[in-house]
């Protein structure tokens, strides 16, 4: 099940042309990511990484740039998850400005570390089936 968040375009996003800065896509797709795991799993992602000492590098990324978000957008956050491995999960972005044209499209796939030894591990149980369990069989 998509995860919808919100955020208005501020003046440090934005470059010189008045468009948010490209790799600030990626910055708030992380941020809305991190937001996601209480919704999804009921564990904040920094209890996730201090607590329980696990990390979820991203591993591939792919995205799609179809129009600019300017500086006092709002920008509209779809999030959701299209694949939970054993190790390893894919993220889905959908931003759309406040008139709901889509903005950008992503695709990230990240993978369960031990933040101790950077292995890669098995998704714990617990995670993984709220993970499973929101999402999406078709996307």
């Amino acid at each position: 099940m998509p995860l919808m968040f919100t955020r208005r375009i501020d003046f440090p996003m934005v470059d010189l042309a008045g468009i948010m800065y490209y790799p600030n896509y990626w910055d708030l797709a992380h941020r809305f990511f991190e937001l996601s795991w209480e919704k999804i799993c009921g564990i904040n992602y920094p209890k996730i990484i201090h607590d329980l000492r696990l990390g979820f590098p991203a591993v591939r990324n792919q995205c799609e740039f179809l129009s600019p978000l300017r500086y006092g957008d709002t920008v509209k956050c779809k999030i959701w998850i299209s694949n939970v491995g054993n190790k390893s999960c894919t993220w889905k972005y959908e931003f759309t400005n406040q008139d709901n044209q889509v903005v950008w499209k992503a695709s990230v796939v990240i993978v369960c570390v031990n933040l101790d030894t950077f292995e890669s591990i098995v998704i714990p149980d617990f995670l993984a089936q709220s993970l499973k369990a929101s999402s999406t069989i078709n996307d």
